[in-house]
């Protein structure tokens, strides 16, 4: 076993989920990728960590690539200081984090490095110093040699919206373009010489793309590459001083800790989120989260308080709505409080409310579909309705196929132990022929 010290590689690699055995492999792994061979093994390691040996300058470039940090990121000389930015795989709020953040969740999704995970701790962490700390004034740079205008913001702004605006079932063919569009505005950011008013339009391009991406990769089951772009979105809304879409990508990885089950971490980001929100919308969404949070933990009391802040909210909420939040309706209100009473053991007030959103909602948006057939799935299993319960599964199986959302395919093959005992009612072999595929 590891001894217990309290170096900052230790901290960091042990914050990471890394074993001195794992990060050798991966440091030697990083050397390899340049052509190189690396000696590190674990004895090595815990000389850096116990005896205070200082690694080698190639050794700490490799070190900080296997923690996804970039390499303008690392100071030899600075050495074990450079780390301290490492906290459970995300890079620490501050004037100059959003380019290193965004090229964080770049590297870590091109090299698949699955190894690395991003912890409850750090995500809480990173909630409570977005909360108690304002913008850095970083969204303007005026030393660079390359002048970045308005009318290229201006086509990258249109260009962004087109190809987030395209429908559901098509939009699974443009991650590639939304990727090269993220990766182009992390370069005028970093490299281009712009005025504040530019900067701002940039970042909140930057926050708004890593939103996107993020989703893409969670939907596809990436969750690693999901969280980092994430918290990178957090990084530039920071940058352009919007709260509101600080709290959305807050209240985005909250969505994620929660479907990972961690409902506690959930619950602690979306209050910290909450505390600096502004827009009815916006805090309708969060409660609406928070509540789902609460509900898995049989909080019934505080669930109930959050369902009621969400409808009163939404109601005040007007048109005039954040783009990340200009979809929610009614719809989901009810099917979230729906989602909320099945956890609670209401089940037939929860059956009720799921059909009721179900049908309200608007038919461009089948994705949500696919995920609201797999409550209403799940509703008529408590209700003891296989033959019910297995045509919703079905044909949100059927849709996840369609439009590419292996969330969905994710969320019906969840269900699939609670039809064991209905194995002979009717659609039930169907519905477990489908799910083979």
């Amino acid at each position: 076993m590891d001894e217990l010290t309290s170096h900052p590689l230790a901290r960091a690699r042990t914050a990471l989920g890394m074993t001195r055995v794992a990060l050798a492999a991966a440091i030697q792994a990083a050397a390899e990728r340049h052509g190189l061979r690396s000696g590190v093994d674990k004895a090595r390691i815990r000389k850096w960590e116990v005896l205070g040996v200082t690694p080698s300058e190639d050794s700490q470039l490799y070190i900080a690539e296997s923690f996804g940090i970039p390499a303008d990121a690392v100071d030899p000389s600075a050495w074990p200081d450079w780390l301290l930015g490492v906290d459970g795989g995300v890079v620490a709020l501050g004037p100059h984090s959003t380019v290193p953040a965004i090229r964080e969740a770049l590297s870590t999704d091109m090299e698949r490095r699955t190894f690395l995970t991003v912890s409850g701790t750090a995500l809480t962490g990173l909630a409570a110093s977005w909360a108690t700390s304002e913008a850095h004034a970083s969204a303007v740079q005026l030393l660079a040699d390359k002048p970045v205008g308005e009318d290229i913001v201006t086509f990258l702004e249109d260009t962004s919206t087109r190809l987030t605006s395209v429908a559901t079932e098509q939009r699974q063919h443009l991650a590639t373009l939304l990727d090269a569009h993220l990766a182009t505005v992390t370069e005028l950011i970093d490299t281009g010489r712009y005025s504040a008013p530019v900067g701002v339009r940039l970042h909140t391009l930057a926050a708004s793309l890593s939103q996107t991406v993020a989703w893409h990769r969670f939907d596809i089951g990436r969750h690693t590459a999901a969280a980092k772009y994430w918290v990178a979105g957090l990084h530039s809304a920071h940058a352009a001083g919007d709260r509101d879409m600080g709290a959305a990508l807050l209240g985005d990885l909250a969505y994620q800790a929660a479907w990972r089950s961690d409902h506690a971490t959930a619950s602690e980001i979306l209050q910290r989120a909450l505390a600096r929100t502004v827009h009815p919308a916006a805090r309708s969404l969060l409660h609406l989260r928070l509540a789902r949070a609460l509900a898995a933990q049989g909080e019934r009391h505080a669930t109930l308080r959050s369902l009621d802040a969400a409808e009163h909210l939404l109601a005040s909420a007007g048109h005039d709505r954040p783009a990340w939040c200009s979809w929610l309706t009614e719809a989901d209100l009810l099917v979230d409080s729906g989602q909320c009473l099945l956890n609670l053991g209401d089940t037939s007030r929860a059956h009720h409310l799921i059909g009721e959103g179900q049908a309200l909602l608007p038919a461009a948006r089948d994705k949500t579909r696919g995920v609201f057939l797999a409550y209403r799935a799940e509703s008529h299993l408590s209700l003891k309705e296989p033959e019910l319960a297995a045509e919703a599964a079905r044909e949100s199986l059927r849709l996840a196929h369609r439009i590419g959302a292996p969330r969905c395919v994710k969320l019906v093959k969840d269900l699939l132990p609670g039809f064991d005992r209905y194995r002979a009612a009717e659609g039930v072999p169907e519905l477990m022929e489908l799910a083979a595929v």
